[in-house]
């Protein structure tokens, strides 16, 4: 389940030559995961909001740059396949374990976002042991706007703190995206468990052909 996850693998441009490690859309989401412990630092060793705030948006609004690059110019690769979905898991639960132990955003909607991703990464576990094809899974746009929207939330939310403007506007701002982000991400939740069986009812026999 990706949508910055786990179960889902990102079939779209599978067709062509796997390019490898060293192509721009890895480097993209290699970089996106290294600012996570700079952000981490930036909120809560330097007390610096404001520009742990644009960081963290940074990683955020660039979660589609890398998958766009791999399929306009035709660089997917098995290991961006894997890289991009970790990248966004990793900012998304660091960035909101952060933010909460800073404060600036409201516990339940941090605990709503982190036992869904927990419950993913759970489901992801499970599917994968019991020999389940994933690629039968498929991405749920659902999900994905899901995702945006939290991306969203959260640094507005810390925004709110950050002295960038007025409070007022960025929370209000941050329940905007929040409220559908988080209805939308759990949604996605539901509609993968009958996908997941579909995977699980087409396993090969155990010793036997596919079926």
């Amino acid at each position: 389940m990706n949508d910055s996850g786990a179960i889902e693998v990102d079939t779209a441009g599978d067709v062509g030559e796997d390019k490898g490690l060293f192509t721009v859309p890895n480097l993209i989401s290699a970089i996106r995961l290294a600012c996570v412990p700079l952000f981490v630092v930036l909120l809560l060793v330097q007390h610096q909001r404001a520009a742990a705030t644009w960081l963290l948006a940074g990683i955020g609004a660039t979660d589609w740059v890398d998958g766009f690059i791999a399929r306009r110019w035709h660089q997917v690769s098995t290991i961006g396949k894997v890289l991009d979905p970790v990248a966004d898991r990793v900012a998304l639960l660091v960035g909101v374990v952060a933010i909460l132990v800073d404060g600036s955003a409201p516990l339940w909607l941090g605990i709503a976002a982190l036992s869904r991703e927990a419950l993913i990464s759970v489901g992801t576990l499970v599917v994968a042991a019991l020999g389940a094809d994933q690629k039968r899974i498929d991405v749920q746009w659902v999900g994905k706007a899901g995702t945006f929207g939290l991306f969203f939330a959260f640094p507005m939310f810390l925004a709110a703190r950050a002295d960038l403007g007025s409070p007022t506007v960025w929370r209000a701002l941050a329940w905007t995206f929040a409220i559908p982000g988080i209805v939308l991400s759990w949604w996605a939740l539901i509609t993968y468990i009958p996908l997941a069986r579909k995977a699980l009812a087409a396993r090969p026999p155990r010793g036997g052909a596919p079926a």
